[in-house]
């Protein structure tokens, strides 16, 4: 089980140069994959962004605040928007980047392992390139769908292994020799960036993850979509509704 106060420090060291470092370590990409994120969010809710009152959403590890918001930006007064972190220095840049595009979203100090809400609150809970740092990821995929109303959608983005060998070979002299160093040069912290290719390379994906979920709370309809020739990979899965067979359940 990792430890959640050393990740915390670490996310604390960077977190003023967080977004300038994302930005050029990923190339940009990572823009795309949120955008992709907000489609699938968009698609599969399209029903109830219709109705008159908005979804409530919930966007776990949120960091410097850029999913919360990408997710605000697209649903508008569709969506009620909080965001959360359990490391206050990532947390701090996010209001004022809200801000200054006009985005009410509502953010606070909270650790996946313990969300403070009531069970059956939200209508859709994301986290991207969170989960594989909580302490125990089976008791954040639990957590999340707990305070997720039935029938409610949980979306989780992460890192992942790529698919092909040849691009994975590619891939993984980047992460390993090239990251780490530029990450040191933007940031000063070599070693959180070494942290990061470490735990995206050893994390599970595709049809294990899924198997995660499914073990980890009552969550069905499970699929995933790789990202960038599966550097990424975005997952989904419903909340099961105990008083209707699952069968009946599909939005």
């Amino acid at each position: 089980m990792k430890n959640p106060d050393t990740i915390r420090n670490m996310f604390s060291t960077i977190a003023p140069k967080y977004d300038r470092a994302n930005s050029i370590l990923s190339f940009g990409i990572h823009k795309f994959w949120r955008k992709e994120l907000v489609s699938w969010i968009q698609s599969s809710q399209k029903e109830r962004l219709l109705q008159d009152s908005p979804i409530k959403v919930l966007d776990c590890a949120t960091g410097t605040g850029d999913v919360a918001i990408e997710i605000k930006k697209a649903l508008k007064d569709k969506a009620d928007v909080v965001g959360v972190d359990f490391c206050e220095p990532m947390l701090k840049v996010a209001p004022g980047k809200a801000k200054r595009q006009n985005l009410d979203i509502h953010f606070q100090v909270a650790d996946v392992m313990k969300l403070p809400f009531e069970d059956n609150t939200f209508d859709v809970v994301t986290i991207s390139f969170g989960i594989r740092n909580v302490a125990s990821a089976e008791e954040g995929i639990k957590e999340m769908t707990r305070v997720l109303k039935p029938r409610g959608e949980l979306y989780i983005l992460e890192f992942g292994q790529p698919e092909s060998n040849f691009f994975s070979n590619a891939y993984n002299f980047y992460s390993q020799k090239v990251l780490p160093r530029v990450g040191a040069m933007v940031t000063g912290n070599k070693t959180a960036y070494e942290y990061l290719e470490d735990s995206s390379s050893q994390f599970p994906c595709k049809n294990h993850f899924l198997k995660m979920m499914q073990d980890s709370a009552p969550l069905y309809k499970v699929k995933f979509k790789a990202l960038t020739m599966g550097v990424a990979y975005l997952y989904r899965g419903i909340k099961s509704d105990p008083t209707k067979p699952q069968a009946t359940q599909a939005p």
